[in-house]
């Protein structure tokens, strides 16, 4: 069984930020570092890196991001895009790598540099090029919603009020504000916690722009630059290291679904996980749920079961900002440092929806060495 033994992450700054003269590499190699020193591990054990990036254009991130960590140069790195699901997609990659023998030590995780990206064209019907800022999804451009226009339509399909989002923006807040001491964050260009996170206050919330239909700048998370990595290997190769207790990998899905509605997509995910795992939603101890919009968030918890309680204890994206290829593996190192926070024994879930109607879902329970 594959073993999560090491998680960290940069904070996560709004575009334009203090991050925004960062490579993706300049993002990711201190937070591999930081992991390899957790685990007290050194760079030459390692057999893969895999990085979830979706705004870089290309030219394999992942190996950029070996090199300037220090790996040997034998670690090729691979680079995934799944969107805002590549990060835990990744870490399920490499569990798979560990588990059938392929690797036996492999970092992963997402770095994106919302502040970097490149800008996008495309030739139009006379060859000229048009700029455009949403790749599409799908082939079909009346089944490739804008993600904004795809919530505000969640909500209002499941009545799910704007005073209702507000009220979870402002929880997600005030939760984030009290989990700074968390030790997940590695220091990078003189930022130590996330740069978003604010005393938002309900009437704030409710003087918020609206973006669309119900759908406000207090209930969407920010575009933002961000890194995460954990590292994963096998729990005979766990026992030979110092580190501490780590999280054991259950299971994990990834599953599409009806690209109209995105946001409803890691429902089957979650379903297949806990199917896999053995689990009920009332088993788990600790769930981090995406919050790219307050109303996707509370379509997830509500449609899978899970108690509000045990949901983003720490806050969400929605008091941190959306690094895309990042987001999905801040989750799992969220996860990570919240359930040994909690000191329970209980399994933990983390969940999140991409573009097209696609959702990932990991389910983990601590090891005790």
């Amino acid at each position: 069984m594959a073993v999560i033994l090491a998680a960290r992450r940069t904070a996560v700054c709004p575009r334009g930020g203090a991050f925004r003269d960062l490579r993706i590499e300049d993002l990711a190699a201190p937070v591999v570092q930081a992991v390899l020193a957790d685990a007290g591990m050194a760079g030459e054990q390692v057999d893969e890196l895999i990085l979830a990036n979706a705004l870089g254009a290309g030219g394999n991130p992942a190996r950029r991001v070996a090199l300037l960590a220090g790996l040997p140069e034998r670690v090729a790195g691979l680079s995934i895009d799944r969107q805002c699901a590549g990060g835990l997609d990744a870490i399920l990659l490499a569990g798979a790598l560990v588990d059938n023998g392929a690797a036996e030590v492999v970092l992963a995780g997402g770095a994106e540099s919302y502040s970097r990206r490149p800008a996008r064209a495309m030739p139009g019907p006379d060859g000229r090029l048009i700029p455009y800022d949403q790749a599409p999804f799908t082939p079909w451009p009346d089944r490739d919603p804008d993600m904004t226009a795809a919530a505000a339509a969640l909500a209002d399909r499941l009545g799910i009020s704007g005073a209702a989002q507000a009220d979870w923006a402002v929880q997600s807040h005030a939760k984030a504000r009290t989990m700074w001491a968390w030790p997940e964050i590695v220091p990078l260009a003189g930022v130590a916690r996330d740069a978003f996170t604010r005393d938002l206050t309900p009437a704030l919330a409710a003087r918020a722009k609206s973006l669309v239909g119900s759908i406000t700048a207090a209930t969407a998370a920010v575009a933002a630059d961000a890194a995460a990595f954990v590292l994963v290997l096998s729990e005979g190769r766990a026992r030979d290291l110092p580190s501490g207790q780590g999280l054991r990998i259950l299971s994990g899905a990834t599953r599409g679904g009806d690209p109209l509605e995105p946001g409803l997509a890691p429902l089957a995910a979650i379903r297949v996980a806990l199917e896999q795992a053995g689990l009920a939603p009332s088993a788990l101890e600790m769930a981090e749920v995406m919050e790219a919009y307050a109303v996707q968030a509370m379509a997830c918890v509500n449609g899978a079961g899970l108690a509000p309680g045990i949901v983003n204890r720490g806050g969400g994206a929605l008091a941190r900002g959306h690094p895309i290829g990042a987001s999905g593996a801040i989750l799992a190192v969220r996860l990570f440092h919240g359930l040994a926070q909690l000191g329970g024994s209980g399994p933990g879930l983390a969940g999140i929806a991409a573009a097209g109607g696609i959702g990932t879902a990991l389910v983990v329970e601590r090891r005790h060495s």
